[in-house]
């Protein structure tokens, strides 16, 4: 979970420092809020990448590095397997499509 990207930033440049040549930024919640997207902007990530936990069009107008993963089938597989009585550990190694 990433809200205001001081920490993952801060991260980030650290990485580069230390040798790295590209760094990304993979997060469940973006929440990004208050400073965030001018961090983001400004980072040397070359994407962010989150959930759609929470909605994200209007970051991603002003921020091109966030990339939006939909995980709706994943959580519907759960909430199933759940219901049914089977394994949701089996979701770890098998990805409903």
């Amino acid at each position: 979970m990433a809200d205001t990207c001081g920490t993952i930033c801060h991260a980030a440049d650290k990485l580069i420092s230390a040798g790295a040549t590209k760094v990304y930024a993979i997060l469940t919640h973006g929440i990004f809020s208050g400073p965030a997207i001018s961090r983001i902007n400004n980072a040397c990530f070359e994407a962010v990448v989150v959930t759609n936990t929470i909605p994200q069009e209007e970051k991603m107008k002003t921020c091109p590095k966030i990339q939006v993963i939909d995980i709706s089938m994943i959580l519907a597989e759960a909430i199933r397997r759940t219901h049914n009585g089977e394994s949701v550990s089996y979701l770890f190694s098998h990805v409903p499509l």
